[in-house]
């Protein structure tokens, strides 16, 4: 580990330590929600400006944000799961003490978020969306796992932050559902800065050694990731809830529509620029 990570997770650790908090307490959830709010931002909504959409009256529309809420919460339950999974297969795995005590606090952080997530599915939905990723195992090169996990959850979580940053701002949003996304922002900001330099020093540590074959096959992975990641935002048990028609066509056509790709290329654009700032992606890309 490089001394600039051990750094940055020695602060990080200091901001945890600061920001400690107890999840059975930090957030109240009431018995029942109204259905008649908007639980998201109208703009985040999957199928927002389809002529699906403009049909829906504007309860439909905040119902509709309700079981697109229950999905991008869900989608967090999955992600922080295979999350803590994979940071607690690499406590202790290196010399770096500073960045295995922050690792302590970030799978603490990320177990609260669950909680969060899980209950509000649970509590008012009744359930959560199962998690479509398959997994296939493989061989790698040197290094390559590793940085490839560390990928998943930069896209993971970029994505995710910009949900919750929108979400969060708008006053349109009820209240419970702002808290629960300003809540995991606040947390995210320092998962989201430790992320970065890890990804960054395990590319400039391994890539040098990978060849031409393994650094595309790398950059093929990570650009299928967004795809895989972006499509479950699209998801027909949405659809099929609010007795949409054709739910899995809808799927395709809202997905496929320019409205949808504009909002993706927004939504990405961050971590995208910071990757190609590493030089782990390259300039012409684009998903």
């Amino acid at each position: 580990m490089s001394q600039d990570i051990s750094k940055v997770a020695k602060i990080l650790t200091a901001q945890s330590i600061k920001g400690f908090y107890n999840p059975f307490t930090h957030i109240k959830f009431p018995e029942t929600l109204d259905r008649r709010n908007w639980f998201t931002s109208p703009e985040l909504i999957s199928i927002y400006g389809s002529s699906e959409w403009e049909a829906l009256s504007e309860e439909q529309r905040q119902t509709l944000s309700f079981f697109e809420t229950v999905n991008f919460f869900s989608l967090n339950v999955h992600g922080e799961k295979s999350l803590l999974e994979g940071l607690s297969r690499r406590l202790y795995d290196n010399n770096d003490a500073d960045v295995t005590d922050y690792i302590h606090h970030f799978i603490d952080e990320e177990n609260k978020h669950m909680y969060f997530f899980g209950t509000f599915c649970e509590k008012y939905a009744g359930k959560i969306y199962p998690d479509r990723k398959l997994i296939f195992p493989r061989e790698y090169a040197e290094g390559e796992e590793e940085f490839l996990f560390f990928i998943k959850v930069f896209v993971f979580e970029e994505i995710v932050d910009y949900y919750n940053v929108t979400a969060a701002r708008d006053e349109r949003v009820m209240a419970l559902s702002r808290e629960i996304n300003a809540n995991h922002h606040e947390d995210e900001a320092r998962h989201l800065a430790f992320g970065r330099v890890i990804l960054n020093n395990l590319f400039k540590t391994y890539s040098p050694q990978w060849s031409t074959e393994t650094l595309a096959g790398v950059r093929e992975y990570i650009k299928n990731y967004y795809m895989t990641t972006w499509r479950e935002y699209y998801n027909p048990d949405i659809y099929i809830d609010m007795g949409l028609a054709h739910p899995y066509d809808l799927v395709s056509r809202t997905f496929e529509s320019t409205k949808a790709k504009e909002h993706r290329a927004t939504a990405s654009r961050a971590s995208l620029n910071y990757l190609k700032k590493c030089r782990i992606i390259e300039e012409n890309f684009e998903l």
